[in-house]
């Protein structure tokens, strides 16, 4: 864990405008001294979670941040929903469906843990 940022969590209203909290609150609370450069890609990366939190978990949404330290900021997604997210194969023409695959893809490390009530998504960014 990191000696200079505390860990921080904010549980979200279950709203559309959810996502826009989250990254406002990742750049208040993550760790500048170790994850200044991961900021953006964090910030992209809680969006999706929430939204699919949002829109297929339910309530309630929480959002934590960890710095651990040299390696990487953590960011979970809690909701209400059991079910694991799924990633899906979509069209360059659909608007939607692609926020796994960005967590796949963007993230070094990612995964799904049971929670109590739901499940909680997390990633790591180095």
């Amino acid at each position: 864990m990191c000696e200079a940022t505390p860990a921080a969590e904010i549980t979200l209203p279950d709203h559309e405008h959810s996502a826009r909290e989250a990254r406002r609150f990742l750049s208040e609370a993550y760790c500048a001294l170790h994850h200044s450069r991961v900021l953006d890609e964090a910030q992209l990366l809680v969006s999706e979670l929430v939204t699919n939190a949002v829109r297929h978990g339910g309530p309630p949404v929480t959002v934590r941040v960890e710095c651990v330290g040299e390696e990487g900021l953590r960011v979970s997604v809690r909701d209400g929903d059991p079910r694991p997210p799924v990633r899906r194969d979509v069209s360059l023409e659909s608007e939607g469906g692609r926020g796994v695959a960005l967590v796949d893809i963007l993230s070094d490390r990612w995964g799904v843990e049971a929670a109590d009530p739901g499940k909680t998504v997390w990633f790591v960014l180095s």
